[in-house]
């Protein structure tokens, strides 16, 4: 399976070096992970700003597989697009959105969804402590901000799965299953490397981060609801085990 893994990211690799001969890329890149959000993905990319902090600002879209057409409409919206033949996962999209950024010569990365519940305004918000130099992961956060979302047992889960991240590391978070993020690229050139899991990655980049003892700080935003569509990521049980199980193996692994 890890062969196969490999040939797919090698033929993405293929595509995207014949696409972009040039991989060089701006100061800020907006990393967006999508799995048939063609529906969702346009709304998300007209809110990308052109620059934050007065630094140019590009999307980078990572199509992970997909039978819709969510790569032409990122390539139609001027995204930069890198296109994995099948799906391999969330996370796998994300370790392979992370190394075009570090090597593309990017400054800091931004990490939002593309099904609509990240707000690309509040780039500003979350670059900040990047640009100041007061941090170098900066999470957002609903529980400081406004959650307008319904779903209750999504709610607990992510007081329980932050107090569980606080106790194992001594932190003090209160949003830890948040997947939008703004990083220094410097730190991930670091953690990148040892990140594992190819779904349920927020853990694993999170525990990582602050075991290798990089700055981590919190700002709040909006959660939305989903733009339209299902959730890919299953129902609140088998998705509440899955993600316990990343957070202790990678608690594990790095302490």
């Amino acid at each position: 399976m890890r062969a196969l893994q490999d040939l797919v990211i090698d033929l993405g690799r293929r595509d995207y070096a014949v696409r972009y001969p040039d991989p060089a890329l701006p100061p800020v890149v907006v990393l967006i992970c999508a799995y048939e959000e063609e529906a969702n993905l346009p709304g998300v990319l007209a809110r990308v700003p052109a620059s934050a902090h007065g630094l140019p600002v590009l999307a980078l879209v990572v199509v992970d597989g997909g039978e819709d057409a969510t790569a032409e409409v990122a390539q139609e919206l001027g995204a930069r697009t890198f296109v994995f033949p099948v799906n391999l996962g969330h996370g796998v999209a994300l370790r392979i959105g992370y190394d075009l950024c570090v090597s593309g010569g990017a400054q800091y990365v931004v990490t939002l969804d593309a099904d609509g519940q990240n707000d690309p305004q509040e780039i500003e918000t979350m670059l900040a402590p990047l640009v100041e130099d007061a941090a170098d992961f900066v999470l957002a956060s609903r529980r400081l901000g406004v959650d307008t979302t319904s779903d209750q047992y999504r709610q607990l889960g992510v007081v329980f799965f932050s107090t569980l991240v606080n106790a194992l590391l001594g932190a003090h978070l209160t949003d830890t299953s948040n997947g939008y993020r703004a990083l220094r690229a410097t730190m991930l050139s670091d953690v990148a490397p040892r990140l594992e899991q190819d779904q349920y990655q927020t853990a694993d980049l999170l525990i990582t981060c602050v075991r290798r003892g990089w700055r981590v700080v919190e700002r709040p935003t909006v959660w939305h609801e989903r733009s339209s569509g299902k959730s890919k990521k299953g129902g609140n049980l088998i998705y509440g085990l899955r993600y316990a199980t990343v957070i202790l193996r990678t608690w594990r692994r790095e302490r």
